[in-house]
């Protein structure tokens, strides 16, 4: 943590973190208080002879990658975590919720939560590629790893402007990573449920604290990395930055209700032979301006 950094961040950050989620969790059904009353009553379910330890640390990981990533987000003008290497920080613990979830679905010693460990890896072999080139576009265009010095450079225009096709990969690339809407095939009902099919109690209620915290966090990384942060007029930066962040969130929201789910295999041909190639060349033509 930056030493110039407000006392009022270390609130403000879970704080904002947390009314999302819930907000998140309203959005997708049910209310979250009668839902956070069920999961906590719930009795718990398990197969036989199931993993406790490695299932209990899967969900809390899901839940510790989440915050840990959104860290480096600035709310406003300054950062809780304020890193020269904030934007791949951020892709790091992005990556610590495949091994969340594959620890999830593994330990629960049935076969459905382990079709669906095994369809989030696939799906993370299928968006990472175009995800870490969407990230690496922002990066050259700033000059910097830094999300700060990323905010900075878009004082003059943003970076959705001249790098829409990065944003728009982005997009795909959050729904991906929390798994949400057309990409919740790891939760396909196909498989009743996947990964989640065994977890109960308050063990899916923090799993399912994790998912909605990773969209949020997703969503809330796409305003510095695209949207120039905190400016704009009348408002204060902060005011700004849940403002953008509700609206990226809005339209992951209303993704899940207008698309259907993709296939894995589809999806993994889609990244490979169109997303992938067309990142690339945004990536090209980023690279040759800023030379």
């Amino acid at each position: 943590m930056a030493d110039d950094t407000p006392l009022w961040t270390l609130v403000a950050y879970p704080v904002a973190l947390g009314a999302f989620v819930l907000a998140t969790a309203a959005f997708d059904g049910g209310g979250p208080l009668p839902r956070l009353a069920r999961l906590l009553v719930g009795q718990r379910r398990r197969t036989l002879l199931p993993d406790v330890l490695l299932m209990r640390t899967g969900a809390i990981s899901l839940l510790t990658a989440a915050v840990l990533a959104g860290a480096v987000l600035p709310l406003g003008e300054v950062a809780l975590l304020d890193l020269d290497v904030g934007v791949v920080w951020f892709n790091a613990m992005e990556v610590c919720a495949w091994g969340a979830l594959w620890l999830t679905g593994w330990s629960a010693n049935s076969v459905y939560p382990l079709v669906g460990g095994y369809r989030f890896v696939a799906q993370g072999l299928a968006y990472e590629l175009p995800h870490m080139f969407a990230l690496i576009t922002v990066a050259v265009g700033a000059g910097s790893l830094r999300v700060a010095d990323v905010v900075q450079a878009q004082q003059g225009l943003w970076f959705v402007v001249w790098m829409p096709v990065a944003f728009v990969v982005y997009l795909v690339s959050a729904l991906a990573m929390a798994f949400w809407g057309p990409m919740s095939q790891p939760l396909g009902p196909d498989i009743a449920g996947g990964v989640t099919a065994e977890l109960a109690g308050a063990d899916r209620l923090v799993f399912q604290a994790g998912r909605y915290a990773l969209l949020v966090v997703a969503a809330g990384a796409a305003v510095p990395l695209f949207l120039g942060g905190g400016a704009g007029p009348l408002l204060p930066a902060w005011g700004w930055v849940v403002v953008k962040t509700a609206a990226v969130l809005g339209a992951l929201l209303w993704a899940r209700h207008r698309f259907p789910a993709i296939r894995m295999d589809r999806f993994m041909q889609a990244s490979w032979v169109v997303l992938i190639p067309l990142v690339l060349v945004q990536l090209l033509v980023v690279s040759i301006v800023v030379m």
